[in-house]
C-alpha cells in the first residue's frame, strides 16, 4: 500500500470509530509541523439515557417509580464518568391524551390537568436535584412544566445543574396537532447552557421534523443538541432517529438522541449519540428497557466543514454568478 493510501485508510479507520466527518479525522491524523499548534479540545462525557414508558399522571405509584428510576440511571453515569445525563421527553410522565381528556378515553378533548399528581411529580422532581446535587451531575429532564389556571403546561425539558440547582428550562415550540389542540402551551425561545466549555442546546417532541430549529442552535453556537422524544407513532419507527443522524451530520455538532423505551414492543428504538460526521458514537440496547450509553463529546475544534457552510452562506457565491450569458439563461440547450 503507498504511503498516501495507508494515510487515508488510517483516515477511515478514525471517522468510523469517532463517528467524525472524514475532514475532521484528517485534521488529527495529519503530521504538524511542531510550530503548528493544535487547538486544544474540550471534552465532557455525556450519558444518554432511555426510561420506561409511563403515561398515567393519575398513578401514584407510577410516578414515584419513575423517579427512582431515573435517579439509578443517574448514579450509574456518575459511576461511568459521565458529567452530564439527558433524559426523554416525559420521563417523569408522558401523559396520554386519551387518559387526560375531559371527555375521554373514547373521545380526544382537551385535557383535564387537574387529574395530574402534581405533588407527587413535584417530590420526584425534588428528591432527584439533591441527588444530582449528591453526585455532582448535571441532568436534563423530561417532565411536564404546570403554568397559571387556567392556561395549560409547558412540554419541557428542565436542566438541573451538578449543584442540585434548576438552572433553566426549554418549553417545546412546535407542538402536534394534537398536543396543540387539547394538552400544552407551546413555548416562544430556544434555550442554551455551558457546561465544562461545551454548549448545549435543547429540543424536544417533534422538532426533529424542523430542521429550523437544529439550524437556529448552530448560529447559537452549540456543540451538541439535546433532543428528547417519546418517539414517532408507532414509537420505533425509524425517522425520527434518521433525522437526529441527519442534523448532526448537516450542522456538524453532536446529536443525543433520549426515547422512551416500551417494554415488550418488536424492533425498539434506541437512545444514542450522534457525533458531528452523522455516525453513531453510542447507543443503548435496543431491548425496550431502561439504560444509559455514554460517549465522551468535545467542541470539534479542528472541523472545517461548519465555518465553511457559515461562509457559504453569507452571499459568498454572489460576486461569481453571471447574469446575461444565454448558455447560462437558456434550461432547453445541451
Amino acid at each position: 500500500m503507498t504511503e498516501n493510501g495507508n494515510f487515508k485508510r488510517r483516515v477511515r479507520a478514525r471517522a468510523a470509530k469517532t463517528g467524525e466527518s472524514y475532514t475532521t479525522a484528517r485534521m488529527h491524523v495529519f503530521p504538524k509541523s511542531a510550530n503548528d499548534a493544535a487547538p486544544e479540545a474540550r471534552r465532557l462525557r455525556l450519558a444518554v439515557a432511555q426510561t420506561t414508558y409511563a403515561d398515567d399522571p393519575r398513578d401514584i405509584d407510577k410516578l414515584r417509580w419513575s423517579g427512582q428510576e431515573m435517579r439509578l440511571l443517574m448514579r450509574q453515569a456518575r459511576e461511568a464518568g459521565a458529567r452530564l445525563i439527558h433524559f426523554p421527553e416525559g420521563a417523569t410522565s408522558s401523559p396520554n391524551k386519551r387518559i387526560m381528556s375531559e371527555i375521554g378515553p373514547r373521545e380526544i378533548g382537551p385535557s383535564d390537568w387537574r387529574r395530574f399528581e402534581w405533588a407527587v411529580l413535584r417530590e420526584e422532581l425534588d428528591s432527584t436535584r439533591r441527588l444530582a446535587h449528591e453526585l455532582g451531575l448535571w441532568a436534563v429532564i423530561g417532565s411536564v412544566h404546570p403554568l397559571t389556571a387556567p392556561h395549560r403546561p409547558h412540554n419541557s425539558l428542565y436542566v438541573i445543574s451538578d449543584r442540585g440547582e434548576l438552572v433553566t428550562r426549554y418549553d417545546e415550540r412546535l407542538l402536534s396537532n394534537t398536543k396543540i389542540s387539547f394538552m400544552y402551551t407551546p413555548g416562544s425561545i430556544p434555550v442554551t447552557f455551558e457546561v465544562d466549555g461545551i454548549r448545549f442546546g435543547c429540543a424536544l417532541g417533534m422538532e426533529c421534523h424542523y430542521p429550523e430549529i437544529f439550524s437556529e442552535y448552530e448560529r447559537l453556537d452549540v456543540h451538541c443538541v439535546l433532543f428528547s422524544t417519546t418517539g414517532g407513532s408507532p414509537a420505533n419507527e425509524p425517522s425520527f432517529a434518521a433525522e437526529a443522524q441527519g442534523h448532526a451530520a448537516s450542522n456538524s455538532y453532536w446529536v443525543s438522541f433520549s426515547i422512551l423505551a416500551h417494554p415488550g414492543q418488536a424492533d425498539p428504538a434506541s437512545s444514542g449519540i450522534v457525533a458531528p460526521g452523522g455516525r453513531w458514537a453510542a447507543q443503548c440496547p435496543a431491548e425496550g428497557t431502561a439504560a444509559i450509553s455514554l460517549a465522551d463529546i468535545d467542541d470539534n475544534p479542528g472541523d472545517l466543514s461548519r465555518p465553511w457552510r457559515r461562509k457559504a452562506r453569507s452571499g459568498l457565491y454572489e460576486p461569481h454568478r453571471v447574469a446575461g450569458d444565454p448558455r447560462s439563461d437558456a434550461r432547453n440547450m445541451f
